[in-house]
């Protein structure tokens, strides 16, 4: 008869931490299922027979920094040493130094390649997957492997070659690669189905930048947000560590395929991106990119070999610096979407130029003639002014656009979008009837521009 029991355990809290308990207790050959919270000091052991002995417990994890206790810890922090070791402050200074950088990249236009978003770069969707196999992914994907290890060991023997003991490991990532590109198809596919407006991918990316930040609050540590921690309800916990429910050759591969349903803040992140791809071949490049950044990390913890799972203490500062840069990117995307709805948001985007303001354009057969370069840098100028109640052409030169600026919207201005072209001059005419500032953007939202108009 399987039975459960609550410890509590005082240390460190990190999702990689809550691995390596996960694992050393599922070592012992009575436990059928952990799960482990460092962040609420916990740790729900299932078992047959009798129940692990706190004296045993401790032993095991003594050269951890671990100690298990049978009542609740009150009067005391269960986390002092984390306290005493300032990694907040250190991944703070870590997290700065790369918020830095990208913004030094964004200003000289690669920036792209770090920010995510459903037109993001693969290298940044692989990066956003490994930081996934390093966060809230590991705590549920990894779980999952070391429930299964003792199962797998036993089917496909302990006296096999290497490639045999490893089979396994392999068969599960490849179930889930090829599920989560296949995936990212159908969202791509659905998405183009919609017709997906600019206006509702923004208010979409909005969505999942709250989604990003509350992922980030966590990886911080924040209690109130640690309530909204995704997990498998006990039921199917349960239903994984029992053995005989995984009996099958092809199991390992039909269970990785099957982890495109857990609740990851993060994988959900990328699949809303996919599906805002509205490309049935870019929805699955995001999702193959992404899924491809947390195999080696999973794959490792399938072989218990990582060191990083033995060394808490860098494993918690990883989570924070993380969690930090989760926060900034959500943010950021914040700011870049605001720009597309019209709002009046900061320019971190500061390479372009900006004309006299107190120069007007000339008025050609009664027309206001603006002009305009586009590169990938940004638009020169990037500060225009009119009068109103006058006609304008405005005249935009490419000079070599990228992906992102070579096409410009602005909501408070025209309905659709300028294309430009390399080489050539997009022109578009309109008439602004009320004095103030409008903003307009490429089409991303991440390079901005702004045009007066004056009585």
């Amino acid at each position: 008869m399987i039975k459960e029991h609550i410890y509590y355990v005082k240390g460190m809290h990190c999702a990689s931490c809550e691995i390596l308990i996960e694992k050393k207790l599922l070592e012992l050959p009575n436990i059928k299922s952990v799960n482990a919270s460092t962040a609420k000091g916990e740790v729900v052991v299932e078992y047959e027979d009798v129940k692990p002995k706190i004296e045993n417990l401790n032993k095991i994890f003594e050269k951890d920094n671990y100690k298990f206790f049978e009542n609740q810890i009150k009067g005391e922090d269960f986390n002092k040493n984390h306290k005493k070791s300032s990694p907040t402050l250190i991944a703070f200074n870590i997290a700065a130094f790369i918020i830095i950088a990208f913004l030094i990249l964004d200003k000289i236009g690669i920036g792209g390649f770090i920010n995510v978003n459903s037109t993001s770069s693969l290298g940044a969707f692989f990066m956003f997957g490994i930081l996934a196999s390093l966060s809230s992914c590991a705590a549920l994907v990894g779980g999952i492997i070391l429930s299964m290890s003792k199962q797998w060991g036993e089917l496909y023997g302990n006296n096999s070659t290497i490639f045999k003991k490893i089979q396994p490991h392999i068969t599960f990532n490849l179930g889930r690669i090829i599920a989560y590109g296949i995936f990212g198809a159908i969202l791509g596919i659905i998405g183009n189905r919609l017709q997906i407006s600019l206006q509702f991918t923004a208010f979409m990316i909005i969505t999942i930048s709250f989604l990003m930040i509350v992922l980030g609050l966590q990886m911080l540590g924040v209690k109130y947000f640690r309530k909204f921690q995704l997990s498998l309800p006990k039921s199917a916990t349960r239903f994984i560590a029992n053995e005989n429910n995984f009996k099958g050759k092809f199991m390992p591969f039909l269970m990785g395929a099957a982890t495109i349903i857990l609740p990851c803040g993060f994988t959900i992140t990328a699949e809303g991106l996919a599906l805002l791809s509205s490309n049935p071949l870019q929805g699955f490049l995001i999702m193959l990119a992404f899924v491809l950044g947390t195999t080696p990390i999973l794959f490792s913890i399938g072989f218990s070999s990582i060191k990083f799972l033995s060394k808490p203490n860098f494993a918690e500062k990883f989570s924070k610096v993380a969690g930090f840069l989760v926060l900034f990117f959500a943010l950021f995307n914040i700011n870049t979407q605001m720009n597309i709805l019209g709002f009046v948001m900061p320019n971190f985007n500061t390479s372009s130029s900006a004309i006299n303001q107190n120069e007007l354009p000339q008025i050609i057969k009664g027309v206001q003639v603006l002009k305009m370069n586009a590169n990938s840098r940004g638009y020169s100028p990037n500060y225009l002014k009119v009068k109103t109640g006058i006609p304008i052409r405005w005249e935009i030169t490419d000079t070599g656009t990228s992906g992102c600026t070579n096409a410009i919207i602005s909501k408070s201005l025209f309905s659709g979008e300028i294309r430009l072209t390399p080489g050539e001059t997009s022109i578009k005419e309109f008439t602004i009837s009320k004095p103030g500032k409008y903003k307009f953007s490429c089409w991303m939202g991440m390079v901005t521009g702004t045009i007066e108009a004056i009585n």
